[in-house]
């Protein structure tokens, strides 16, 4: 460490990001300031901090997102540096000219360059002008939406909608029928309007069956610049990455070296300083035509792959490009070795469409060990809400061939637990073991495609077992002094045969659900045995979980659940599929509406959910209007169907 690195680094972010910067400044010696809202008062990153600074309620725009109470917590603690991570504020121009402007050094690139970067038109035109290829799409800024249909139809379906400000897939949508460009553009400009504050578009030309590659970069203020080589981020789903790997298998040592030389003067184009990431859209069958889609001017998630393989500390080397260090090793010193992939952990439910899911971590498992990294913000007792990103934690797994970092982390995942919080982590598990992932023949498509032969159709029927055991072994006495023989759940009967306990229990559906064979049950886990085959489980409350998959097994009242509003409406009651806030209403009670159409859109996690009509008719009654927050299952409206109306 230099005399000129930091004393005291606040920490602009929250989760597992937070979590993974806090620790490097630790092991630099640097002192760690947290900063956090209400809803993250116990969260981990503030209990793993030197320090901690409250700045304003749940909402991410009166905390996270608010410069001004950032700037204030790095003044009471005395901060010299901000580190921005990723998401929030990270890629905010007017923030980094703030912190400038407030006496601290933003640990990232220059503003005029997140600027410029930040736009993804004049970005595209900036490193054109470089020589870097583009993507072919519209020209020019503040296109109307008849200008971007006009530019979309010149193009030829299929096209992209991206919104210029922002990343991370947020806004981004496919558009293959030409019909569909109007709603699917008003629907782009809401959702980069909401995550971004900036509804600009551009439309690009939609290359069918594209790798999604992506360079690290690092630059010093010294007119320094090299590349770290590539990551594969082509495993996607809805344009959001969720396994990445370095390197990738596409790419031969030619190929690699000019798309990294392209990714060097993409950099020096926009006088990058920091760690920074350029993205390439390659045909699959043709690498050597690759095209410049954006350039991500901070830390990426997936930076812990670009680790592994090169034995660097990119947070450390962030510190110290910021400090006024120059790099200390030139691209021929760069040498990639052995294979790393990492998988995202996100609070999602597969077998509801992947909508967000949210609750209390009641049994926390995260692997590590050899060849295992897991970056998280979880504990157990963490509340998941539904008003930040839905992404958790991240296990990345590394080996000396691509084969071995596979199995680790398919062996890692099959080790994560996260009971009480649905996740996406046996779905990831089943992606990994895929034949096309594991022989490398991916493409950004790969996943939507195959998404029904990796999401369970049926819950297991020892699913069920394990749950009634775990109940059944409830009901026995405990101690060793009288029992009351009508508390033993034997099934004795008056005057008849014994009839073995049964239980009405509901993971999708009810089911009625008798024990029948040997099983142990403990704190933590249950096990069961069915014929022949011994199946263990981790366990919490009403959660279950094995290999990454968990089932939250409830009680159902058959009575009660036929009594309830939902019941008595059936399919007429539209509900809520995840925890949220409705953001959009198009109806109101008395409004006929068709088959199909369009009626409520409910956003969490920073993901929106269109709610349509289930079947022509009325609405007879609607329970929300836009900023209502509502769970999970609540009913938001009921639709009357047209042929009741005309009875």
């Amino acid at each position: 460490m230099t005399e000129q690195m930091f004393e005291t680094v606040l920490v602009a972010n929250r989760g597992e990001i937070a979590v993974r910067v806090i620790r490097t400044l630790r092991s630099m010696g640097v002192r760690s300031v947290a900063v956090y809202s209400d809803a993250d008062a116990d969260a981990r990153h503030v209990r793993e901090a030197d320090t901690a600074v409250r700045i304003g309620p749940a909402a991410a725009s009166e905390s996270y997102l608010s410069v001004e109470r950032l700037l204030e917590a790095a003044a009471r603690t005395g901060a010299q540096a901000v580190h921005p991570g990723y998401g929030f504020l990270a890629e905010n121009a007017g923030f980094a000219r703030a912190c400038a402007e407030a006496g601290l050094v933003f640990i990232g690139p220059p503003a005029d360059a997140i600027a410029l970067m930040g736009d993804k038109i004049r970005a595209k035109e900036t490193v054109k002008a470089a020589g870097v290829p583009v993507v072919p799409g519209s020209s020019g800024s503040g296109l109307t939406d008849e200008q971007l249909a006009d530019a979309a139809r010149e193009i030829g379906v299929p096209v992209l909608l991206k919104p210029s400000a922002g990343g991370g897939g947020k806004g981004m949508r496919l558009v293959r029928d030409a019909s569909l460009l109007a709603d699917e553009i008003a629907a782009a400009r809401r959702e980069a309007r909401a995550s971004f504050g900036d509804d600009t578009l551009l439309v690009e030309r939609w290359i069918d069956r594209p790798r999604h590659i992506e360079i690290q970069v690092l630059a010093d203020g010294h007119g320094g610049v090299v590349h770290l080589g590539e990551r594969e981020c082509s495993l996607q789903r809805r344009h959001q990455k969720i396994i990445e790997e370095a390197p990738s298998v596409l790419l031969d040592e030619e190929t690699r070296a000019a798309m990294g030389e392209a990714a060097v003067q993409a950099a020096r184009s926009c006088g990058y300083r920091g760690a920074g990431t350029v993205e390439f859209i390659v045909p699959g069958n043709d690498p050597a035509s690759y095209y410049f889609m954006e350039m991500n001017t901070r830390l990426q998630v997936e930076h812990p792959v670009t680790e592994l393989v090169t034995g660097l500390n990119l947070v450390e080397w962030q510190l110290r490009v910021a400090a006024g260090e120059r790099l200390a090793f030139a691209q021929q010193d760069v040498r990639l070795t052995g294979h790393a992939v990492e998988a995202r952990i996100c609070a999602e439910d597969p077998a509801r469409g992947f909508l967000p899911s949210g609750g209390t971590v009641l049994r926390l498992r995260e692997p590590q060990g050899d060849g295992v990294r897991t970056d998280s913000g979880l504990s157990e007792g963490t509340e998941v809400g539904s008003l930040y990103d839905p992404m958790l934690s991240k296990v990345i797994a590394y080996g000396p061939d691509r084969a071995t970092a596979l199995r680790r982390l398919r062996a890692a995942l099959a080790e994560t637990v996260t009971l009480g919080v649905q996740t996406n982590a046996g779905f990831l598990r089943r992606l990994l073991a895929h034949p096309a992932v594991v022989s490398g023949d991916m493409d950004t498509g790969l996943v939507e495609r195959e998404v029904e032969g990796l999401v369970p159709g049926e819950v297991p029927g020892e699913v069920y077992e394990a749950a009634a055991a775990v109940r059944l072994e409830a009901l026995r006495p405990r101690g060793d002094g009288w029992t009351d023989p009508f508390s033993v759940p034997d099934g004795w009967r008056m005057g008849g045969t014994p009839r073995p306990a049964a239980f009405h229990l509901r993971v999708t559906d009810p089911v009625e659900h008798t024990p029948r064979g040997a099983h142990t049950v403990t704190d933590d886990h249950v096990s069961v045995t069915l014929d022949g085959v011994r199946h263990t489980f981790h366990r919490a409350a009403d959660w279950i979980g094995r290999d990454g998959d968990a089932w939250h097994v409830r009680d159902h009242d058959p009575v009660a659940a036929s009594l309830t509003r939902a019941g008595q409406a059936g399919a007429d009651s539209l509900t809520a599929p995840m925890p949220g806030t409705v953001t959009v209403v198009k109806v109101a009670v008395g409004d006929e509406v068709a088959a199909g159409q369009s009626l409520l859109v409910v956003e969490a996690m920073k993901m929106e959910h269109v709610i349509s009509a289930p079947h022509a008719g009325t609405v007879t009654e609607l329970d929300v209007a836009p900023g209502t927050t509502v769970a999970m299952d609540q009913v938001l409206a009921v639709i009357a169907p047209a042929e009741e109306e005309t009875a």
